[in-house]
């Protein structure tokens, strides 16, 4: 098969009661745009119907490809779907949020050669975050946490982003940590990297609760920043 213009990978767990209109309506905007693209859908130890919804999905859409990595693991299955991804570039989705505005505007910055790596950041002063306060200061203080840690310099390492495929690929495979924090290891090897990135606003509305609580999260946040930190400060 033909590569496509764009692969987009949507890590995916326990979305039964989104999932099919959000991958339905994401390919209905892409039709509209005219590109040529893949889904992928990536499963990571899903306890409803997602990962049967999404088998049925793969099985009636010809561009849509599924996989269950059997494990909850967000960033292992974000990275399992890169690199199972053919297009000439390469979005990261989000399940709640499917905005094909970032995509068109990522895309032209990409496709303009501006950058290599595009950032769709709601924390940029013309961002729009519309999700509860405590969601956002608690980006606001993960930011601010990898700039004390790390010396990030950007404003979101979570989210929204779309990247040259063969530009990237060797900061993905490079990557030693998983969970929530692949995304923000990603791209920060990618920053220290001398990959040219640019950060564009974009606007989060929460259409569903969180899957995973909030401050369950943290202590596992917490962990896997510190290995984070050893894996670049120590072992480079």
């Amino acid at each position: 098969m033909a590569s496509p213009h764009v692969s987009i990978v949507i890590p995916v767990y326990n979305e039964e009661a989104i999932l099919f209109d959000a991958v339905t309506g994401l390919r209905e905007h892409l039709n509209e745009r005219g590109w040529s693209y893949e889904i992928i859908i990536a499963e990571n130890g899903s306890r409803d119907r997602t990962v049967a919804l999404g088998e049925e999905i793969a099985q009636k859409y010809a561009e849509v490809s599924f996989f269950s990595l059997g494990e909850p693991n967000y960033g292992k299955a974000l990275k399992e779907g890169i690199l199972r991804a053919r297009g000439t570039f390469v979005v990261c989705e989000e399940i709640d949020l499917c905005d094909v505005d970032f995509h068109a505007r990522a895309l032209q910055v990409l496709e303009a050669s501006e950058a290599d790596l595009v950032i769709g950041s709601k924390l940029l002063a013309a961002a729009e975050d519309d999700r509860p306060f405590v969601r956002h200061a608690a980006s606001m203080f993960y930011n601010g946490l990898l700039r004390v840690t790390l010396g990030f310099r950007g404003t979101d390492t979570h989210g929204l982003k779309a990247f040259r495929r063969t530009a990237l690929l060797d900061t993905v495979r490079s990557c030693l940590v998983d969970k929530d924090v692949f995304a923000s290891e990603f791209v920060i090897r990618a920053e220290r990297g001398g990959i040219r990135i640019k950060e564009i606003p974009v606007r989060v509305i929460e259409k569903r609760p969180p899957s995973i609580n909030l401050f369950k999260r943290v202590p596992n946040v917490l962990k896997n920043v510190a290995k984070l930190t050893f894996a670049i400060r120590v072992r480079g």
